[in-house]
């Protein structure tokens, strides 16, 4: 049986995190094209990659006719226009998170996607994690009993950004993972926060929401904090579970305590084992990326990534309309 050829990949965008997509997807396929505006990280992305092609222009890249799919990992703000114009071409899409900063554009694009029958994903990295994994197990399994609440904890001195705040830059990657263990969408949204340094980006974030089950969920987010956390707790009804991204090794950690009645008119806290689950080693990121590429090469649902990538954009956008709302 004749082996499959990797798919064909090119790149825009070079800067924090492009270096990282480019090396997984130059091992999981062929790097065909590597596309910045900055002469300087093109040159030091070929070096790495000297069988990628390079160009600031967008376009060129574009105009490859062998060229399979495209990866997006410039500033938020240009992410939708690339990648309508990349579907626009016929190309597959991974685009880094948010995939557009407006629910129409989100929608647009998943439009487009579906009637040319091609991938749209999102770079939602939290979702490939192992550790959301088994939280995600022991959430369907009934582990944890009824889920009754979540709350996460993002915050870090920096990376101080100019043209999203920390709801958009921050707040998708847990609001993706709740969304995701819950599954549903938002019914209830309200966020305030608070613009430091930059007038109108807001460094500091508190978020509440409610689902159609009657889970409630919390979100602090900042890059303005003395602590660096990267914290997601889960609490059940049975049990609780924390997943931990600062830990090393104990990624995540299960409580096995909760109320109960004893007797039946009076609660009392019941106290069991500490677990600590043993998890895959394997780089969410690799894992994210293989997952598009296997998506374009005809496995699985190919819409779902972009689906729920529409869903975080429209919860993120409910919240951002709550917190300009409480500003005025």
């Amino acid at each position: 049986m004749e082996a499959l050829s990797p798919l064909r990949v090119g790149q825009a965008g070079l800067g924090y995190w492009g270096p990282n997509l480019a090396r997984n997807f130059g091992e999981l396929a062929d790097l065909r094209w590597l596309c910045d505006l900055s002469p300087e990280l093109l040159a030091e992305a070929s070096t790495r990659h000297p069988q990628a092609r390079t160009t600031s222009n967008f376009e060129e890249l574009l105009a490859d006719p062998e060229l399979d799919a495209v990866v997006i990992a410039t500033p938020v703000v240009t992410h939708y226009e690339l990648a309508r114009q990349a579907l626009t071409a016929g190309k597959h899409v991974f685009v880094e998170k948010p995939q557009a900063q407006t629910t129409a554009e989100a929608e647009e694009l998943f439009a487009l996607a579906e009637e040319r029958g091609l991938v749209l994903m999102p770079g939602y990295l939290l979702l490939y994690h192992p550790a959301v994994d088994k939280l995600k197990e022991m959430v369907d399994g009934g582990e944890l009993g009824d889920v009754l609440y979540l709350y996460g904890n993002r915050q870090n001195l920096g990376k101080i950004r100019s043209d999203e705040n920390a709801l958009w830059s921050l707040g998708a990657h847990d609001l993706a993972v709740m969304m995701h263990l819950i599954g549903e969408e938002p019914v209830e949204a309200w966020a305030r926060g608070e613009s430091y340094l930059n007038p109108g980006i807001e460094d500091v974030v508190f978020c509440f929401l409610r689902f159609p089950s009657g889970v409630v969920a919390h979100m602090h987010v900042s890059w303005l904090d003395p602590h660096k956390m990267r914290k997601l707790t889960v609490v059940g009804r049975d049990k609780m579970a924390v997943f931990d991204d600062m830990e090393a090794e104990r990624k995540v950690t299960v409580y096995d305590k909760g109320p109960v009645l004893r007797p039946a008119t009076e609660w009392q806290v019941r106290e069991g084992d500490i677990n600590i689950p043993q998890l895959a080693r394997e780089e969410p990121l690799r894992r994210e990326c293989a997952h598009f590429l296997s998506l374009v090469s005809g496995a699985g649902d190919p819409l779902e990534p972009g689906r729920q990538g529409v869903a975080v954009v429209k919860a993120l956008e409910l919240l951002q309309a709550s917190l300009e709302t409480a500003a005025v």
